[in-house]
């Protein structure tokens, strides 16, 4: 199996997926952790994959989404974006209705406490 089909199956056969340095319980980067952080606050079920254990992959996701910083989160398949991009959709509300539209089980109590506390 390639790299790209290891990160094609493992972007759809979970929900939400984060690419990250270290893992949801022990980030390795301030921003693998600013996203974790956010994902765990708001309660989301989501498999981390920790770029740092394989460079096969580290450089994979980057080539598989073009984008060339990691973390980068995944929901049902789709890149969604990095740190900046998933702060500010997690600030303006889009990351909850990108969970609802797709059936992502989230804390919105908790996202709003987010917006509230950097409101």
């Amino acid at each position: 199996m390639t790299t790209a089909d290891q990160i094609k199956e493992t972007v759809t056969n979970n929900d939400v997926v984060l690419f990250m340095k270290g893992t949801k319980s022990m980030p390795q980067c301030g921003f693998s952790s600013r996203v974790a952080g956010v994902l765990n606050f708001m309660g989301v079920d989501f498999a981390d994959v920790n770029v740092l254990a394989d460079e096969a992959i580290r450089q994979g996701i980057k080539d598989y989404s073009d984008w060339p910083t990691v973390p980068q989160l995944y929901v049902k398949g789709e890149f969604v974006g990095g740190c900046d991009i998933i702060t500010e959709m997690t600030l303006s509300g889009e990351l909850d209705t990108l969970f609802a539209d797709n059936g992502i089980v989230f804390d919105k109590a908790a996202a709003d406490k987010i917006r509230e506390a950097n409101g």
